[in-house]
């Protein structure tokens, strides 16, 4: 099968100056008037949230070091803070946008921040973080798709990532179905972080194996492909995460593998307001077209919550 690269560097490194047309889950609970808040149990931010759920898993009191990749505004890593203000946290992002908005969010906060390409990041670098979190951005990474009309002499960049598979798939046993787009950047990520050993580990993104089969929500019901779907937004293209891959990665290092969908960690409130805009398929209004996307994203987001083997039980 012939490959053709998808990478969203150029486009967050030289184009992207805003997020506000892609609104991810934690952007969208961040107004405190936004009308998917009053869609929960618990009405907050979405670090708050997350790390409230982290906390059965992580001992947050007991950890001193934490990396965000890719930390989009700035709005995880500052509910963090708050809520564990001696953790001493570093920022990583290659667009130089993001990177300034999260100085401004942060300003107030002791945070090291750099500008690179997590995937040119060494293991050695990594090895003094005790939590690192990657979120709602595994589809950024790089992803082979599989194209037919495919030229044979690929470029250079693409040749070194359709090597990554062969070594991928011999190291961790792994099936990578060749009718298949490939997100091999998202694999290469769990291999490093699991390679330094990081005792604790966070991802989350859009899956392409999540389903939706609640009851309450019968018109919108919905089941994952299981192969990386495209998805297209302003000036760049990501895909889907197959997630079963990345758990068989994780487990190969011999790690504890948590996994799950946003809904678990943004448990949904069945008030009025919600069964109202789920009730039809057509949203009749602007909020209902809002509530409806983002009851839609806490089933189709996925999580992981990797943990070491190699720390001390009890």
């Amino acid at each position: 099968m012939n490959y053709v690269l998808n990478t969203t560097d150029d486009y967050h490194v030289n184009a992207l100056e805003t997020l506000g047309w892609e609104l991810t889950v934690c952007n969208a609970l961040e107004p405190p008037n936004s009308p998917c808040r009053g869609a929960l149990r618990n009405p907050g931010t979405f670090g708050v949230q997350l790390f409230h759920f982290l906390k059965r898993f992580v001992p947050f009191s007991d950890l001193r070091t934490v990396l965000e990749v890719g930390g989009g505004l700035g709005y995880l890593m500052r509910d963090f803070l708050s809520l564990a203000p001696h953790l001493s946290a570093s920022m990583l992002d290659i667009s130089p946008y993001l990177l300034q908005k999260q100085k401004e969010t942060l300003a107030n906060r002791s945070v090291r921040f750099g500008r690179a390409d997590f995937l040119t990041m060494s293991i050695s670098d990594l090895k003094p973080f005790e939590l690192v979190i990657l979120n709602e951005n595994l589809g950024d990474f790089p992803t082979l798709v599989t194209d037919r009309d495919a030229r044979g002499d690929a470029d250079a960049e693409t040749r070194y990532w359709v090597d990554k598979i062969n070594d991928i798939e011999e190291e961790f046993s792994l099936d990578l179905d060749d009718g298949e787009s490939i997100n091999i950047g998202a694999l290469c990520i769990v291999e490093k972080l699991c390679g330094a050993r990081i005792p604790y580990i966070y991802l989350s993104e859009h899956s392409c194996e999540a389903s939706m089969q609640n009851p309450n929500f019968p018109r919108h019901h919905f089941q994952g492909s299981g192969k990386p779907e495209k998805i297209p937004l302003k000036g760049h293209t990501e895909y889907t995460v197959k997630f079963s891959h990345l758990v068989a990665i994780a487990r190969a290092f011999r790690y504890k593998v948590i996994r799950g969908q946003y809904v678990d960690i943004l448990p949904l409130a069945l008030n009025d307001r919600v069964r109202t805009a789920m009730r039809s398929g057509a949203p009749l209004s602007d909020e209902q077209e809002i509530l409806q996307q983002f009851i839609y994203d806490l089933y189709k987001y996925e999580y992981l919550v990797f943990i070491s083997d190699s720390l001390k039980k009890g």
